[in-house]
């Protein structure tokens, strides 16, 4: 990452923060600056500036923290998959725990397009006339659990129509610091970028804002375990079954904690690690040591139906709970 400054003089004063930035350093275009604007990339006095629109002053110097060049095509790597089904039009596999779905910063090798890449080749009628897999939809590198990917253009298009109607069925299995109350319930609350931290999504609060986008999320307790405190009556952690009925960026992990019920784990949403229970002994000892050094925010996409968009047929798939996650509830349920 090469970090950049630029500092607005008299001439500058009112210019559009893009237009500003692409004149100061030549090395950027103005859709680039804008781009890199709304990314987060780019600061004043330690706050992101994301407007590309704002106009700039005298005086002002913005710092541009310019992210490293992309390879120019991810490269296919031999990297084994958990295939759940598989057809000439589309694959799901059961994703791991630490693999990316696309190349990204931070992320350039290792992840599932490289190990599709690598699977299919040579089998790829292509996706708009390139030879790669279609993504239609991610889930987080810590989340593990089923995803279909497209291998052909009308795959492409037809399940990208399923997941714009919401026509999929889409359960998760999250393991939860306490429980939500009710246990079962839905949240139905429009999620945005955190106007703190551009890497954070965050609740609408305000039920008549159309900022941010729709999202609904339908849960059930399926088991709670321990107590929070004694004679509380209140569980110390949960084993929760989600659907989606949205699909958003970080939809789960945002909503839960909203209600009270952090995903045990989450390193963006769950404020404190591991749980809070009442007990004492070995059993204890070993969950709650458990619950606190899980490492990655305990959440699996355990099943996904659809109606196969070439086919007709119906297509599901189910992955079992990783051992980390299956590991955790053992322990849990001791308590």
């Amino acid at each position: 990452m090469n970090r950049l400054t630029a500092t607005a003089t008299d001439t500058d004063k009112g210019t559009r923060l893009d237009r500003f930035l692409s004149e100061a350093l030549p090395e950027l275009s103005r859709s680039r600056a804008k781009t890199l604007i709304k990314e987060g990339a780019v600061s004043l006095n330690g706050k992101t500036a994301d407007d590309p629109k704002a106009g700039v002053s005298p005086g002002e110097t913005y710092t541009l923290d310019m992210p490293d060049p992309v390879p120019a095509t991810p490269e296919p790597e031999d990297i084994p998959l958990d295939i759940l089904f598989e057809d000439e039009n589309l694959i799901l596999v059961n994703k791991p725990a630490g693999m990316a779905v696309h190349p990204a910063p931070g992320s350039w090798q290792g992840t599932l397009v490289n190990a599709l890449l690598h699977h299919c080749a040579g089998e790829l009628p292509g996706i708009g006339g390139v030879e790669r897999p279609g993504i239609v939809h991610r889930i987080d590198k810590g989340t593990t659990g089923v995803l279909v990917v497209a291998k052909t253009d009308p795959a492409h298009a037809g399940l990208s129509k399923l997941f714009k109607t919401h026509d999929i069925d889409r359960t998760y299995l999250a393991i939860t610091r306490g429980a939500p109350r009710p246990l079962v319930g839905s949240v139905d609350m429009r999620i945005a970028r955190s106007t703190s931290d551009r890497k954070k999504m965050a609740v609408i609060r305000d039920e008549d804002s159309e900022e941010g986008r729709h999202a609904v999320t339908h849960y059930k307790a399926k088991e709670t375990f321990g107590e929070l405190d004694k004679g509380a009556g209140l569980p110390a952690a949960a084993l929760i079954e989600c659907r989606l009925e949205t699909g958003r960026t970080h939809q789960i992990r945002v909503h839960m904690a909203h209600i009270g019920a952090p995903l045990i784990g989450d390193p963006t949403y769950g404020r404190q690690r591991g749980i809070k229970a009442y007990g004492s002994g070995e059993a204890f000892i070993d969950a709650t040591t458990r619950a606190r050094q899980f490492d990655r925010q305990a959440l699996h996409a355990a099943r996904l139906g659809f109606v196969h968009p070439v086919t007709g047929e119906h297509v599901f798939a189910e992955a079992p709970l990783p051992p980390d996650m299956d590991g955790l509830l053992s322990a849990l349920r001791k308590i």
